[in-house]
């Protein structure tokens, strides 16, 4: 998968629901309710729903997605 097919798989779901999963390494992970906020070049932007910090914004790069560190479930 490439970056163009990221940034186009999530221009489809710009302003949705999705479900990040986040590894922290040695089988930790980080499960976000978000909605995808904004795309730019290298990075993309998700609005966090249930966080304590009111509109708490999260930044990824499309390669977070690539070499797995990341998993969006639409």
């Amino acid at each position: 998968m490439t970056i163009e097919q990221i940034r186009g798989r999530l221009n489809e779901f710009l302003g949705k629901e999705v479900v990040i999963k986040c590894s922290l390494g040695r089988n930790k992970y980080e499960k976000y309710n978000a909605k995808i906020k904004e795309l730019y070049k290298n990075v993309f932007l998700v609005e966090i729903k249930e966080s304590k910090i009111k509109n708490e914004i999260k930044s990824f790069s499309y390669s977070d997605v690539i070499t797995k560190t990341i998993k969006i479930d639409y």
